[in-house]
Parts: structure tokens; sequence; C-alpha cells
């Protein structure tokens, strides 16, 4: 069964990369976000001294969510998709898939994760728990109209579309995972509990190598809810075995965000029978809004049409 234009899905047995279609064009040079980030995650815990903020920005704001960030919902028929975005990113990074989807026939709820879409003072306010019970009740209104639904998910949207596998068990017929975050292996991170004593670092948003995107996110990193993004993945990593899916991973050979341990762990710890990783070439992290934002698209829908009615 074919995924696009080259990637092949096998089953059963260990996975394996998918092939990879003819060399992509070489990557343009990376944006102002990219060139701040310089290397992953890990990179801006490097720098506390002088980059954290605290003080009055750490102070209540009103929440307003920004007319870009609001939910999406569209589309109809008996299989549903429901699209998580990503950790201080918002919808708006997910709007062209959703739509994408709706035309192909699917039911899509985009839901807006707590915390996001407003500041990022509001986002240290909220739990992992605040985003996945979001998720999950877009899940249950999508599980009681439709036949047949799917989860997919960006970077953190991945973790929650992991564990919504593992929890609800049948009820999702598959995975589509785009650059997903279960770990980031710089021990350094350990130190997280410490460092969220401090408000914010710079933001890791906008890793994207097409010119002219915005995936309308933050441009501060607030610690205290990468915090409690550590305690996700470690409820995911523990519950692994559980996800026995049908799954398929679009990874970018350059993301300046997620280092490669998180792909690593997903493939060594699910129980999917089926597991295809679809190289992409020319895109960064929030590869939704990149050059290769079409062979997601395309990918996702023929995934899920190959797949419906198989866990039924």
């Amino acid at each position: 069964m074919q995924h696009g234009a080259g990637p092949v899905t096998f089953a059963p047995g260990p996975c394996h990369d998918a092939p990879v279609s003819p060399a992509p064009s070489p990557l343009p040079p990376p944006g102002r976000a990219a060139q701040r980030l310089g290397r992953p995650l890990h990179g801006l815990l490097r720098r506390l001294a002088g980059d954290a903020r605290g003080g009055p920005e750490d102070a209540p704001t009103p929440v307003r969510v920004r007319p870009e960030a609001a939910p999406w919902s569209g589309g109809s028929g008996p299989v549903g998709v429901l699209l998580c975005h990503g950790f201080t990113g918002s919808p708006h990074s997910m709007r062209p898939w959703a739509q994408h989807l709706a035309a192909e026939g699917f039911r899509v709820e985009l839901p807006r994760l707590p915390g996001h879409g407003t500041s990022w003072q509001e986002l240290n306010r909220t739990e992992w728990t605040d985003w996945y019970a979001a998720a999950d009740r877009s899940f249950r209104v999508l599980a009681d109209t439709c036949e047949h639904v799917f989860v997919a998910g960006l970077s953190m949207g991945g973790a929650l579309a992991l564990r919504l596998a593992a929890q609800h068990g049948p009820r999702v017929a598959g995975l589509a995972l785009v650059n997903p975050c279960i770990n980031v292996a710089d021990p350094r991170l350990r130190a997280i509990r410490l460092l969220s004593a401090i408000p914010s670092f710079p933001g890791i948003g906008n890793d994207i190598a097409r010119p002219g995107q915005d995936e309308a996110g933050y441009d501060r990193l607030p610690l205290r809810a990468l915090h409690s993004q550590t305690r996700l993945w470690a409820d995911v990593r523990a519950h692994l075995g559980q996800v026995d899916q049908p799954l398929v991973v679009y990874a970018s050979r350059v993301d300046h965000v997620v280092d490669p341990s998180s792909l690593a762990l997903i493939r060594a710890g699910v129980a999917s029978t089926e597991l295809t990783v679809v190289p992409l070439g020319r895109s960064y992290h929030v590869a939704t809004l990149d050059y290769d934002a079409d062979v997601i698209f395309r990918g996702s829908a023929e995934f899920f049409r190959a797949h419906v009615g198989e866990r039924s």
C-alpha cells in the first residue's frame, strides 16, 4: 500500500524507514527563528544567563484568543480526524491540513489547547492534563458522530495523539504524527524543575524552512508549562506498549526543535505491527506549513482511507 508518492507501508515486522523519493532540492538557509535556535530545544537551556525573564512579564494578563489561533471544525462524513497542534503553537499551524482533509471528505476537529493562542503567561498557568483534556473532549465529539476516528498531531500534539491511542484503544483507528516529541535527550533538561522557577526563555517557534510562514506561536518559552510537558512525555513513554494502531510518522531530516530520540523511543516502544516513517527532506520542525506540507496532507488522507474499518 502506498502513502504518497514514495513511502511503502509494511506489516508486520520490525519498522524501517520508508524509501525516499528522488533527492529534494537543497534546503534554504535557516530563517531567523532557526538561526536563533541553532540547535534543538536543549540549546535554549544554555541561555539561562541574560535570556530568562520574570518579574512583571509573568503577571496575569487578560485572556484574549488571537483571531489566527482560533479552533477549527469542518467537513462531514463517517470518518473523523482529530488534529492536535504543538507546544506554544496554535491551530493556525494545522489549519491548512485540516482544510485539506475536510475537502477530501473527512469530518475534522482542530481544537485550541488551553493556554495557547493567548499569551505565554497564560500557558504557564496550565498543566499537561488541561491540554490532554481538551484533545480528549474533541476526540469524544468525533467518536460520538463518526464511525471511525483517526488522530494526528504535530510535535507535542503527537504526544497527545499517542496518549489518546493508548487510552481509547480500538476507538482510535490510526495515527499520523509529524515530528512528534515525547523526549529531549539533553541531560540538562533534568534541571527543568529548578529552571521552572524562572518564567520563560526565548521561544522555539517558527522553525520553518519556507519563507513567509508563521505558526502564530509565542516568542517566549514558558518554563513552568515546559516542566509540565516533561510529565506528559513520561506518561506517554510509560504507555507506548498500549499503542497498537497503524502509525505513520512524518520526520523532518532537519529539525531544530525535536531531536531524534523521540522517534527512536516510539519505534522501540509501540506495539503497532504497521509503522511507516516518511522522511521529509525540505522542511524543518513545523512541516505542516513548510515545503513538504503536501506530502503530509495527501499521504495522511490516503493512510486514513486505507485503514477505515480495520479496527471495527
